[in-house]
């Protein structure tokens, strides 16, 4: 299997480029290996657990058939921007500590260029029923650096029961729609002020993801297929101009301005909200917190006759090139992306499998609806840019557009603005 991306070339400005070989030289003649040699214990280092131990339960399956090559657990923050830190932090100190650490898609670019990360044999991990898009988002210069263990694609989320309380059966298919439930719904008693569709909006990661779908849904984009910066088209303001637009008329609740995604699950669980943009991850909570009687999945809501373009997201597994047990720590990354360890994600933590087979498994369907939902976003979700600099990327792009859902700039001054320091970057 071989990557279908085109080579892109975001983000390698001279002095920026200069620095990251710098780095790379001096951490390779410093110790880090591209051998994939090395048997015993190894570390598993990932964001904040918050599956109520179910890693840690299949780790110790590891452990348990895997005696002196054990698996320690390492959790490291919740935020992304954190994690991602961490990680950085632990190979510029050239640091053994972590082995196999778990890369956001958007990082592999960056950690690839540096070689924080050994490339991977492809023929011992690609499998005919991975997902060729997910496989991709592990590909840099069409090599294998991190292999997917997890994806993810946004989803709406809605409260069928007070829907049902408004005479609505069916969730909307498209924003006039949306704006319609959320009218009638405000007209009952007791929801007035019920919040209308959540995102992520705090200026974060998650900023970057919601405020793409709308650009991206109008026909905008960030780049063209060549890497040139393009953010600056009459679609790109079109669908900011929407996503504004929508603040102003308080169908996405200002309060979102301020949400992560576990801030929007809490509102929508405790009834302040109707409609949440989300990742399958909200499933199992939702089904734990209110039963399948009050809420239900389906797909975002089309914009102006166009069909919704989700963001890709998910995570990958990837080597240090400074591990000392590289050997074990391949050979866990095949148990960890095997069918079997898709399965176990999915049953116990809703996570969006890589492998195509369990989307049309009847037993999965019958335990989990959402799953056709789910990998129809995924076919129609688009990745955020392959950014060696990714970092200076959504931070260009979140200065940039909080201010105008905020109502302090207009759209056009707004992505005026991100094109220019787009270019100033490239």
């Amino acid at each position: 299997m071989t990557s279908s991306l085109p080579r892109r070339r975001f983000i390698q400005g001279s002095a920026l480029a200069a620095a990251g070989v710098a780095v790379a030289a001096c951490g390779k003649g410093a110790g880090a290996s591209t051998e994939i040699t090395g048997n015993g214990p190894i570390t598993w280092v990932q964001g904040k657990d918050n599956s109520g131990g179910m890693v840690k339960k299949r780790i110790d399956q590891w452990n348990t058939e895997n005696p002196g090559e054990e698996v320690t657990l390492i959790e490291l923050s919740s935020e992304a921007d954190q994690q991602r830190q961490s990680m950085i932090n632990n190979a510029q100190t050239k640091s053994d500590a972590y082995d196999v650490i778990s890369v956001d898609l958007v990082w592999i670019a960056e950690f690839a260029a540096h070689r924080w990360i050994i490339e991977l044999p492809q023929e011992r991990l690609a499998s005919p029923d991975v997902i060729e898009s997910v496989w991709d988002t592990g590909i840099y210069r069409d090599k294998l650096f991190a292999m997917p263990f997890a994806t993810d694609s946004s989803m709406m989320y809605y409260r069928k029961d007070f829907l049902a309380e408004a005479g609505i059966q069916e969730p909307p298919k498209d924003w006039e729609g949306i704006k319609g439930a959320i009218d009638a719904v405000r007209a009952l008693p007791g929801h007035s002020s019920i919040g209308g569709f959540g995102g992520q909006y705090a200026k974060y990661e998650g900023l970057t993801c919601c405020a793409s779908e709308f650009i991206n849904t109008a026909g905008g984009s960030f780049y063209d297929d060549q890497g040139e910066v393009a953010i600056n088209s009459p679609e790109a303001v079109a669908g900011l101009q929407n996503l504004m637009d929508a603040f102003a008329g308080r169908y996405i609740p200002k309060e979102s301005l301020e949400w992560k995604e576990e801030d929007g699950r809490n509102a929508f669980e405790s009834g302040d909200l109707l409609f949440y943009r989300q990742w399958s991850y909200q499933y199992k909570n939702d089904m734990e917190s209110l039963g399948e009687d009050k809420f239900a999945v389906a797909p975002l809501p089309m914009i102006d006759g166009k069909k919704f373009v989700p963001t890709l997201g998910g995570h990958n597994c990837a080597i240090s090139a400074y591990s000392r047990n590289k050997a074990t720590a391949l050979r866990f990354i095949q148990w960890f992306t095997s069918l079997d360890s898709e399965r176990y994600a999915l049953e116990t933590q809703t996570l969006a499998p890589i492998v195509g087979s369990l989307y049309e498994d009847p037993a999965q369907l019958e335990s989990f609806p959402f799953l056709p939902t789910l990998r129809e976003s995924l076919d129609s979700a688009r990745s955020r840019p392959k950014a060696v600099y990714y970092g200076d990327v959504t931070a260009a792009i979140q200065d940039a557009l909080y201010p105008a859902i905020t109502g302090a700039t207009t759209a056009q001054a707004a992505i005026s603005g991100l094109e220019a320091t787009l270019k100033s970057l490239a």
